[in-house]
């Protein structure tokens, strides 16, 4: 074997070894936006990133597998009348749950945020203003998105905000991932959620239970709009029923084990 063949042969072995890297030990390079694929009824989703690559950043979209266990969370920009209805399905139900909140929202609606920790919710970190957050480089800026609804929710309701974090409309990057970990937060995706957040075209009854019944499986975290009246409506029959399907409901601090 000449030189040349020696080369070609080392490069291909070179290639081989970086894609195996790149496949096992994180997230691809580019910025994405978080998506699902269901291919089994009852099974969990495939994602853009998988558990173990999430683990990596302390991030999750999925809990539990082996238990049939719902991890309930709601992402609210602003207010519209539903939130309260929420609230009282989740009492009723003794069903705890995640709200992820913008800056926006925690200003005008301090009683409602008060409430959720009150009544035992977490509130996660939305952002302040909502912004594309992979298109932030810098990680002074980065952390004063994080940092500001910190400092307003605690001005709102005298607690620490829980570190917690979802991305706006689920853009990441790996940047974006790593800084959130050096900031103390763990990313919380989602392993089922439909399109429940335009006003003017709020599905039915019908439509929404056959996107979120069927494919409900373990260790779901679900993400619905607090803004959705369909939600409102619909959700203490969708507890029971799920209930009645033998789930479990737990809080998202229960996703991560201790260390």
């Amino acid at each position: 074997m000449g030189k040349k063949d020696i080369w070609i042969a080392l490069t291909a072995v070179f290639a081989a070894v970086i894609l195996s890297f790149t496949q096992f030990s994180g997230l691809a390079l580019e910025t994405g936006a978080w998506g699902l694929s269901f291919s089994t009824e009852g099974q969990p989703p495939s994602g853009p990133a998988s558990v173990k690559q999430l683990q990596k950043y302390d991030a999750a979209y999925l809990g539990d597998q082996t238990e049939k266990v719902i991890y309930l969370t709601f992402d609210a920009g602003y207010e519209n009348g539903s939130t309260a209805k929420i609230l009282d399905v989740l009492k009723k139900q003794e069903v705890p749950a995640a709200f992820f909140l913008v800056g926006n929202y925690i200003s005008k609606n301090g009683d409602l945020v008060r409430r959720m920790v009150e009544e035992g919710h977490i509130v996660g970190n939305h952002t302040m203003h909502h912004p594309d957050m992979s298109a932030i480089a810098d990680k002074e800026a980065f952390a004063k998105e994080l940092q500001d609804l910190e400092t307003l929710f605690k001005e709102t309701t005298g607690k620490e905000l829980p570190k917690y974090y979802r991305p706006p409309q689920g853009v990441y990057s790996q940047e974006n991932l790593q800084m959130a970990k050096d900031l103390g937060y763990k990313t919380i995706f989602w392993s089922l959620a439909y399109v429940d957040w335009k006003n003017d075209a709020q599905p039915t009854k019908e439509e929404a239970f056959q996107k979120l019944l069927p494919r409900i499986h373990n260790g779901a975290v679900v993400l619905l709009h607090s803004t959705s009246t369909t939600n409102a409506e619909i959700l203490d029959e969708l507890l029971t029923q799920w209930k009645n399907d033998g789930y479990r409901f737990a809080s998202i601090d229960t996703l991560f084990p201790a260390t």
